[in-house]
């Protein structure tokens, strides 16, 4: 008998705030190396972030804030390409540490 794949509805949990933070995501496949970047939103759990690099549904990558003292293991759950160049990704943290510290621009 053959497995099927379920599609199971995604509703969040938790509200995301628009946030831009300075990351680091490392772990592509594709094209090895850090990528230094920005969220665009984040919550407790996860965050959705642009990347130039295609990203493929659970991936797995480290995320780090640039200004701060935040890690997370994280799993890719979505990669949408961003009009122009890039992609957005939403990531889920699966093993945070650390906090947000995010700076004014002035």
């Amino acid at each position: 008998m053959p497995l099927r794949s379920r599609i199971y509805p995604f509703n969040r949990t938790e509200n995301r705030i628009p946030m831009e933070v300075g990351v680091y995501l490392e772990g592509n496949r594709q094209v090895p190396g850090a990528e230094a970047t920005i969220t665009e939103n984040v919550s407790a759990k996860g965050a959705r972030v642009v990347s130039v690099r295609k990203w493929e549904p659970n991936d797995q990558l480290v995320l780090t804030s640039r200004n701060g003292e935040f890690r997370s293991a994280g799993r890719v759950a979505y990669c949408q390409p961003l009009q122009g160049d890039g992609f957005a990704i939403g990531v889920e943290f699966l093993d945070a540490k650390g906090r947000w510290i995010v700076q004014n621009a002035r």
